[in-house]
C-alpha cells in the first residue's frame, strides 16, 4: 500500500506545477492593471507609479515574476491582497468554510438522491420510471447553473416564498459570533430559537442548484454500475437461492457497484468548487466562489492566484484520497 500511494504522490506533482504554470498565465490574460487597484483613482506621478509596480514585481520579466510566483509558494507563501492588504490565506481560510458548507450539502443532496435514484433505475431497467430518470438526469447535467439558480430564485423563493434567496442567515432576527465558520453548527450552538431552521433555509436553494449535476452524474453512473453487476454470476446464483430482491440488490449488487460510484463522486469535487463560483454569485453566499468573483473586478492577482491554487490544491488532494480509498476497496488496483 505503501508503494501505491507513493506512486499516486509522484503523479500529483506535475499536476501541481501544471496547474500552478496555467494560472500564472491565465490571470495575466485578465485586462486591466492590478496598480490601479492599489493607487485607486486619484493621481500618481510617475515615479510613484513605478514604485508601486516595482514593490508588485510587475516590472521584472514574466519569468521571473513566475520564478519568484513559484518559490513563494513553496514556502506555503500565497501572496497579499492588493485591495484589504491581508494574507491570502488568512482571507482563504475566512471564507473556506462557507463553500466547504454548501459544497458539503450539494454533494450530500446528489448521493442521497442520487444512488436509490440510479440503484432502482437499473432494477427496473426499460421501464417508464428508468426512462424518466434518464430523461430528468440529463436535463440536469444540461442546465447551466445560473440560470437554474435564477429559476429557483423566482418560483420557490419570490413567488412562493418558501425559502430566502440570499446570504446564510437572518442577520436581523439573529446575531451570534460565526465561532466555526460553519453557519449550520454555529447557529446550533448559539441556542437561539429558529436560528438553526433559518440558517439551513438559507442553505437549501444554494445546495439544490450546486448538486443538481453531481446528482445528474452519480444517478447515471450508478445505474451504469448497477446494470454490469447485476449480470453477474453471483447475483444470479443469490437470486437462484430465494434471496428477496432488496438483498440481492442493495446488499450483494450495489456493494459492488460502489466501486465505480465512489470514483466518480470524488471527481465531482471539482465541478463543486466550480459551480460554487456562479452558485454563491448569484445567492449572495460569502464564500471563495465570490470571493475570486470580486478579486476578478479588482484585478488582485495575487488574491486570484493564490485562492485558484489553495482550491486546486484541495481537489488534487481529494482525488488522492479517492485513488487511496479505491485501491482500499479494490485490492487488484494497488498491485496492478
Amino acid at each position: 500500500m505503501l508503494g501505491y500511494l507513493l506512486r499516486r504522490l509522484a503523479l500529483t506533482i506535475p499536476t501541481f506545477v501544471a496547474l500552478m504554470f496555467v494560472t500564472f498565465v491565465a490571470i495575466r490574460l485578465v485586462p486591466g492593471d492590478p496598480v490601479e487597484v492599489r493607487v485607486g483613482e486619484r493621481g500618481i506621478s510617475a515615479e510613484r507609479l513605478a514604485m508601486f509596480r516595482h514593490e508588485l514585481g510587475l516590472d521584472q520579466s514574466v519569468g521571473k515574476q513566475f520564478l519568484d510566483y513559484a518559490w513563494q509558494l513553496l514556502q506555503g507563501d500565497f501572496g497579499t491582497s492588493l485591495a484589504t492588504n491581508q494574507k491570502v490565506l488568512t482571507e482563504f481560510a475566512a471564507l473556506f468554510p462557507a463553500t466547504l458548507e454548501l459544497s458539503a450539502a450539494a454533494m450530500l443532496v446528489a448521493v442521497l438522491l442520487g444512488v436509490p435514484a440510479g440503484t432502482v433505475a437499473a432494477a427496473r431497467r426499460g421501464s417508464a420510471y428508468d426512462q424518466a430518470l434518464m430523461g430528468l438526469s440529463v436535463t440536469g447535467y444540461s442546465m447551466p447553473i445560473f440560470w437554474w439558480g435564477l429559476l429557483l430564485i423566482m418560483f420557490v423563493g419570490e413567488r412562493w416564498g418558501l425559502t430566502p434567496v440570499s446570504g446564510r442567515s437572518d442577520l436581523i432576527k439573529y446575531y451570534f459570533e460565526p465561532t466555526t465558520g460553519f453557519m449550520l453548527i454555529d447557529a446550533w450552538r448559539s441556542g437561539q430559537a429558529g436560528a438553526f431552521r433559518d440558517a439551513l433555509h438559507h442553505l437549501v436553494l444554494p445546495a439544490i442548484v450546486l448538486g443538481t449535476i453531481p446528482l445528474a452524474v452519480v444517478a447515471r453512473m450508478t445505474r451504469s454500475a448497477m446494470l454490469d453487476v447485476l449480470g453477474e454470476d453471483y447475483v444470479r446464483t443469490a437470486r437462484a437461492k430465494g434471496l428477496p430482491a432488496w438483498r440481492v440488490v442493495g446488499l450483494h449488487a450495489l456493494r459492488n457497484a460502489l466501486i465505480p460510484v465512489v470514483t466518480i463522486i470524488g471527481l465531482q469535487v471539482g465541478a463543486l468548487m466550480a459551480g460554487a463560483v456562479l452558485t454563491e454569485t448569484i445567492f449572495s453566499w460569502p464564500g471563495v466562489g465570490k470571493w475570486l468573483i470580486e478579486s476578478i473586478g479588482r484585478r488582485d492577482y495575487p488574491a486570484l492566484q493564490g485562492g485558484v491554487m489553495l482550491i486546486s490544491s484541495i481537489v488534487i488532494g481529494l482525488n488522492l484520497l479517492v485513488d487511496l480509498t479505491y485501491g482500499l476497496i479494490n485490492p487488484r488496483i494497488r498491485h496492478g
